[in-house]
């Protein structure tokens, strides 16, 4: 198995994803990725392979349950990123096109029913792009990605160690389970003046008539 970052991305982004059946029987290999990387620590790594382990242990419906309760209710631990920063204002639309022609511009068009925002999908992009996108995406959406883990850690939750490993990998400050968290109405006025994303840099490779609307 390769040390490269690129597989501790793309395993960060299973373990973000739905604990379906395709997603519990690969985790021996989602395991074995996390072992192998060199990119973050020692007690990262054990706090990952413990959340896979969790997954792995615990009942199917026990497990889907728990993550729905914690993704998919409510904005303060949404995997959406841009619900953190624009809600469901007028914002957030142009701001989800800009990040697929992002996506289009480097040669890949998402195929998953998920937004563009999405957490894991943004995950399994980075893990084709260079050590510098990386870097920098991260740095753009570590803000996001504290508040997150901060959640997760108040709520006790080994999720939080995906958040954790993702600050590691963009060289930022790490998680606080002390760290006040602004109510979940409050996350929009506390961000406005930070973007999720810088604009993308043009692409000299593709021509106006080769861009997608």
């Amino acid at each position: 198995m390769s040390k490269s970052p690129a597989m501790l991305l793309r395993a960060l982004s299973a373990l973000l994803a739905y604990p379906d059946a395709e997603l519990r029987a690969a985790l021996p290999e989602i395991v074995e990725a996390i072992r192998d990387a060199r990119a973050v620590n020692t007690t990262m790594r054990k706090d990952l392979v413990a959340l896979a382990d969790e997954i792995a242990s615990s009942d199917a419906l026990e497990a889907e349950g728990r993550y729905v309760d914690l993704f998919d209710r409510g904005r303060r631990t949404s995997l959406n990123l841009f619900e953190h920063v624009h809600g469901d204002g007028r914002q957030r639309g142009p701001a989800m096109l800009e990040l697929k022609q992002r996506y289009l511009d480097a040669g890949m068009e998402p195929v998953a029913d998920e937004l563009p925002d999405h957490l894991p999908l943004l995950l399994e992009y980075l893990s084709c792009r260079d050590a510098g996108e990386v870097r920098d995406t991260i740095g753009e959406i570590a803000h996001i990605l504290r508040v997150l883990g901060n959640t997760l850690l108040q709520r006790h939750s080994r999720y939080a160690a995906v958040m954790a490993a993702l600050l590691a990998l963009g060289g930022e400050k790490g998680l606080d389970a002390e760290a006040p968290v602004p109510p979940a109405e409050d996350l929009d006025q506390a961000w406005e003046e930070k973007p999720a994303f810088a604009p993308p840099e043009p692409n000299p490779a593709v021509t106006p008539e080769q861009s997608v609307p």
